[in-house]
């Protein structure tokens, strides 16, 4: 077995870029061993939290659109479930304690190779302070949320799915906006 498959960023591995057997695209191939290298899109969890009717949003302390705001949400990590992570996510962002709830949407943003799902959550308690990646942390009215200041454009839809959903126990997730799917 080559070397390079556990080293492959170091030493060997996957270098020449082909379609693999059976496959119908083109990725890395180690020539001596046949590892594949698959690059897969990231997948990013977060919530629409509320407490009492209002929205929690955290202002962004890091690129990109630093010093937007947006629902607490980021990278899943190994080993965690979806709801796990929405939850540590939302944590770490808004130091934020959530019960989470239905998934609200599964958002593909195609051009950077991440699918987003956001859950519906519950805070706690309405304790909540900017975490590491924070400016700031702050719980919205419907009417008072920054639209204008939203980091991205799936913020928007989460919130907007969000509230379509208000009083329904059973929900079905919505998706990204028809549109985008041939902007390609």
């Amino acid at each position: 077995m080559c070397k390079g498959v556990f080293l492959f960023m170091l030493v060997a591995g996957p270098n020449k870029k082909r379609v693999p057997e059976g496959d119908d695209r083109s990725r890395l191939v180690c020539d001596e061993c046949g590892f594949v290298n698959y690059i897969n899109p990231k997948i990013i969890v977060g919530t629409v939290s509320v407490h009492h009717n209002k929205f929690l949003l955290v202002k962004r302390d890091i690129e990109p659109r630093k010093g937007y705001w947006t629902i607490p949400a980021g990278f899943l990590e190994l080993g965690e479930t979806v709801a796990e992570g929405a939850v540590r996510e939302t944590w770490e962002e808004a130091r934020a304690k959530v019960t989470v709830g239905s998934l609200i949407g599964i958002y593909n943003i195609l051009h950077i190779s991440q699918v987003y799902m956001v859950f519906r959550a519950v805070m706690q308690n309405s304790f909540h302070e900017a975490g590491p990646e924070s400016q700031q942390s702050k719980l919205f009215l419907w009417d008072e949320i920054p639209w204008e200041h939203l980091a991205f454009p799936s913020v928007l839809w989460a919130l907007n799915n969000y509230k379509q959903m208000l009083g329904k126990e059973i929900v079905a997730p919505k998706f990204e906006p028809p549109n985008s799917y041939w902007d390609k």
